[in-house]
């Protein structure tokens, strides 16, 4: 009498767990590359500053855009292959300013935001860091090709609640990702005690853009 309930659980299960891991293993393979945002993450959480609300921003802003391309936003861009033409190009330039201006900090004005007194980062409000990021965010259109259109793409072919399921393991994996990359950051922080380390990474933040840049220019 109770067989075909708990099958049917079990069934039940086993999609969702199917549909969480889907969307676990989808985005962790996109968003764990260097990227502008990841940058910017892993600076904050060098610098001490902020690195919850950062960690909380980046997980909440992935799941929203999951979220869109899930509910039809994907469908949308995929057909029209001149929009999505258009956020490549977007993307590649918004790469391309990005890097440029970190090497401005680097080779041009390495003291900027630094304090004179003692070598140390400038410290900004929890409104300066997070307007800053989500610039890096909602700005660059390569970022909606990663989550609306390929990540969301895919979510939107599951079934019914699934779906949603799979915004669930999406949202896990960014969760996962940034908190990782901002306990490396605090490990890093004796290192970037010293400012030159700072001209350091802004000069390779720099070079990863510029390829990054090229790329994306390349794929359009």
């Amino acid at each position: 009498m109770n067989a075909r309930p708990t099958i049917g659980r079990m069934f039940t299960q086993h999609a969702a767990a199917s549909s969480w891991l889907t969307g676990f293993t989808v985005c962790l393979s996109l968003i764990v590359s260097i990227g502008a945002q990841n940058l910017y993450v892993l600076r904050q959480a060098v610098q001490g500053q902020h690195v919850r609300a950062c960690v909380a921003w980046c997980v909440a802003s992935d799941a929203l855009l999951v979220a869109l391309g899930v509910a039809g936003m994907a469908q949308v861009l995929g057909r029209s292959p001149t929009l999505a033409h258009a956020l490549q190009l977007g993307g590649a330039l918004f790469l391309l300013a990005y890097g440029l201006f970190a090497w401005h900090r680097a080779f041009f004005a390495p003291d900027a935001g630094l304090n004179a007194s003692g070598g140390e980062r400038v410290a900004r409000g929890v409104l300066g860091v997070l307007s800053g990021l989500a610039v890096i965010t909602l700005f660059n259109p390569h970022v909606y090709l990663d989550t609306v259109v390929l990540i969301g793409s895919i979510g939107a072919r599951q079934d019914g609640w699934l779906k949603w399921v799979f915004v669930l393991g999406a949202a896990s994996a960014s969760l996962t990702w940034f908190v990782v990359l901002a306990f490396a950051g605090r490990r890093l922080q004796g290192v970037f005690a010293n400012p030159r380390a700072w001209r350091v990474l802004d000069t390779l933040t720099g070079a990863m853009m510029f390829v990054l840049a090229w790329w994306v220019w390349q794929g359009a």
